[in-house]
């Protein structure tokens, strides 16, 4: 038993130490860092400067009402009125004296219409503004034509009232769903690249080791199985560590930053169930071991690197599968597709997760995601133990799911 332990805190100890962990992890914690503050980082280059617009009025009436707008809604955009010709105004724009040209007219219905001038359209959030700004100037000149007073034209664009009520029991309300839409969007992407990465990880780790035939020297020593389970739990602790260290800083961040503010609330980070925290760690972590435990099995198979990735694709496809069946519950969580498929064992860990966050689920249904994935881990990991015996032996070109088949003869044979 001392030598399962030995591996595991070795593979743990040596891959913390690599420096594509620490640089994975630097890079990783500087974009989290980096995203959370985007705003301030873009107001640093930006600096105070304001975006200059020239109106073109040819109307005569129309600026004072939209710019009044525009002081109201877009504190960063500065209208200037223009007195010369539309072509001048376009060899302004051209030449950076402005950001762009708003010209303004009346057609036959005596209603605004505009046409806005920049170098390009692909920031559209100035002509944005403008356009719905000179919408509010043309629904007051519109009641104005009507004879409509300001609060029959404030009753005309009020917003339908239009509520939503659940007829079942316990059911959540709009509200609680779209923050617990947030909050398994933000887990589910956390299972999903976690899973991918770390599994792949204990692959290359196994075959690493038969390329280098260290592998026959540590198995004269202690089990395959033991070896096995071992990396697993190995790389599982490594993966803990840099999880919560990620999540650490972006939780401080996201909390301390007064432009984020709100965002905990839209994720559903405000107030989180404890249920629904602890029905994400037990997902995960059994999502965790199920991967973990094929992927070690396929990466038994293979002697060179360079066939780790051929191997484990339809590992791979299977998480991706997952993935997209869950981002398509998000809408429908309650549909017949995505309820049976969240009892496949390797679909579980994420769409029933999805299920439990969006849906008032009976303990029992959970439970028995959380059965089905214990089994399933314990046959796979009975299953794969002896196949990695014996494919940990093996060397030579693989890259065939036949060389299951000779792994477990080989097996036997011992």
């Amino acid at each position: 038993m001392n030598n399962f332990w030995i591996i595991l805190f070795h593979t743990y100890v040596s891959k913390l130490k690599t420096k594509s962990f620490i640089i994975t992890t630097a890079i990783t914690l500087v974009l989290i860092v980096a995203l959370s503050n985007m705003q301030s980082i873009i107001d640093t280059f930006d600096g105070d400067d304001r975006t200059n617009v020239a109106i073109i009025d040819q109307t005569n009436e129309l600026f004072a009402p939209i710019e009044q707008a525009t002081k109201q809604t877009s504190s960063d955009v500065l209208l200037k009125k223009y007195t010369d010709s539309v072509e001048n105004g376009k060899k302004a724009v051209e030449n950076e004296k402005y950001e762009g040209l708003l010209v303004i007219d009346y057609n036959k219905e005596k209603l605004p219409t505009a046409t806005y001038y920049s170098m390009n359209i692909a920031d559209s959030s100035v002509s944005s503004d403008l356009m719905a700004n000179l919408q509010a100037v043309k629904g007051t000149l519109t009641a104005a034509q009507l004879n409509l007073t300001n609060e029959q034209l404030a009753k005309l664009n009020e917003p339908v009232s239009f509520d939503q009520v659940a007829l079942e029991k316990n059911a959540k309300t709009a509200e609680e769903l779209n923050q617990a839409r947030g909050l398994v969007y933000v887990l589910l992407f956390l299972i999903y690249f976690a899973v991918i990465m770390y599994a792949n990880m204990i692959a290359m780790e196994v075959a690493t080791e038969k390329s280098s035939r260290v592998m026959e020297i540590l198995i004269s020593s202690v089990s395959p199985i033991k070896h096995m389970f071992a990396k697993i739990l190995g790389v599982g602790l490594l993966s803990l560590t840099q999880l919560i260290l990620l999540l650490s800083v972006g939780y401080y961040f996201m909390t301390n930053n007064k432009d984020l503010g709100s965002m905990g609330g839209f994720l559903g980070f405000a107030e989180v169930p404890v249920s629904t925290i602890i029905y994400a760690a037990v997902f995960f972590i059994l999502g965790y071991f199920l991967y973990a435990t094929l992927a070690a099995l396929l990466g038994s198979l293979v002697s060179r690197i360079e066939d780790v990735q051929q191997m484990i694709t339809p590992m791979t496809l299977m998480v991706v599968a997952g993935f997209m069946i869950a981002m398509f519950g998000l809408n429908a969580p309650d549909t017949a597709f995505v309820t049976v498929t969240s009892y496949i064992p390797f679909f579980t860990p994420m769409l029933m997760f999805m299920r439990v966050g969006m849906l008032n689920l009976p303990v029992w249904e959970p439970i028995l995601g959380m059965v089905i994935l214990i089994l399933s881990i314990s046959i796979l990991a009975a299953f794969g133990g002896r196949v990695y015996k014996g494919g940990v032996l093996m060397y030579g070109k693989s890259n065939s799911y036949k060389d299951i088949k000779k792994a477990l003869q080989l097996t036997k044979k011992e």
